[in-house]
């Protein structure tokens, strides 16, 4: 899945606008012959570094392997005054490294769904044990909601907790003048059906196509082959549906621009960066009242149902139908206001300076 996790890279490049930054990143690569290669490119802006370290079953080795590249990338990176971590483990104990041993201080973003309490159960006691080093010698712990915030506090995991959103590029999410002769949703994830719930918005269609005599159904996102194979074996009929497999972020917006809504059926979530690009193309969402989404969701932006509750999207989704939301420009002003680049970069680098004054 090329592009998962990309919501750190955004991060990213939103602090690069007014901080200096070299994003750093160490990873297993099957393909690498070498027992490692670094990287060293521009990406948007940002200085990025990607340490590939050689397969292996060895945990000892994989060890050695990824603390060799950290400190090879270290030296590659010369001076810099703090350290930003992107999920807390386990990465977290090259943090505390550089803490200890280099006395630079680092703050923590954090969007996992790993700590809600529906999943929280499948962390190793050692996990655990070490992430509650971790989150306790930060300055700052940053989820990108209150209910993940709440999560982790309840999990064990201690510290100072500021909550700090997804960004969207609003310069690239905008809205765009559209009149839809088919009315057209779009679903935009991972397709993983124990998370995304692909199989119940599937099902709905399927009531939807005894009632509305046009309309399309765009489901965006990896995974695709499993749901193609359930939607045929449904007796969905094709007219009403389209997969489209995992696309670039920027081959993204052209389908939120021509729909007429957002549909997100999830069992867990905790601010999908999706339905904030969706209000900030000034389009209406329809999703389950999870994790911290309700957070950022105005009322007047669409309709939260209750999660597994096919009968009440089946109804919202009429209900948008029958009574489209146009309120495009006011929900692209709440997107800047709240996510964009200038907006995620001025709190980050607030907690920034507090860090290195509390360090000093």
């Amino acid at each position: 899945m090329p592009y998962n996790g990309d919501f750190i890279q955004r991060h990213a490049e939103a602090v690069a606008l007014t901080n200096q930054v070299t994003a750093v990143h160490i990873i297993t690569d099957p393909n690498c012959k070498q027992p490692y290669l670094i990287d060293i490119k521009d990406i948007n802006g940002v200085n990025t570094i990607i340490g590939y370290v050689k397969q292996t079953k060895n945990t000892l080795i994989k060890g050695y392997l990824f603390f060799s590249v950290y400190l090879k990338i270290l030296k590659q990176i010369g001076s810099f005054d703090l350290v930003h971590l992107n999920v807390l483990y386990p990465f977290g104990i090259l943090a505390l490294h550089l803490k200890w041993f280099y006395k630079k201080p680092y703050l923590i973003s954090e969007h996992w769904t790993g700590y809600l309490d529906s999943q929280s159960k499948k962390i190793s006691i050692l996990q655990k044990l070490i992430s509650k080093v971790i989150t306790k010698s930060s300055s700052f712990i940053c989820p990108v909601s209150n209910n993940l915030s709440i999560a982790m506090q309840k999990f064990g995991l201690k510290g100072n907790y500021q909550k700090i959103p997804n960004v969207v590029d609003t310069d690239l999410f905008v809205p765009k003048k559209m009149n839809n002769e088919v009315f057209t949703l779009v679903h935009i994830s991972s397709m993983l059906d124990g998370h995304k719930n692909t199989s119940g918005i599937l099902r709905v269609i399927l009531k939807l196509q005894k009632i509305i005599p046009t309309f399309k159904v765009k489901l965006i996102g990896s995974s695709t082959k499993n749901m193609q194979l359930f939607a045929e074996n449904s007796g969905l009929d094709s007219k009403f549906y389209e997969f489209i497999d995992q696309i670039p972020q920027k081959e993204v917006i052209p389908h939120l621009q021509q729909a007429d809504g957002l549909i997100l059926f999830s069992n867990y979530e905790n601010l999908p960066c999706v339905i904030l690009e969706a209000f900030s193309c000034g389009i209406p969402v329809i999703s389950t009242d999870i994790g911290g989404i309700k957070e950022y969701f105005p009322d007047e932006f669409g309709y939260l149902i209750e999660k597994k509750n096919e009968g009440e999207l089946l109804d919202k989704i009429l209900l948008l139908y029958k009574k489209p939301i146009i309120n495009s420009k006011k929900m692209h002003e709440y997107a800047i206001s709240n996510f964009s680049k200038n907006t995620i970069a001025d709190s980050f680098s607030t907690l920034y300076y507090q860090s290195l004054k509390q360090s000093s």
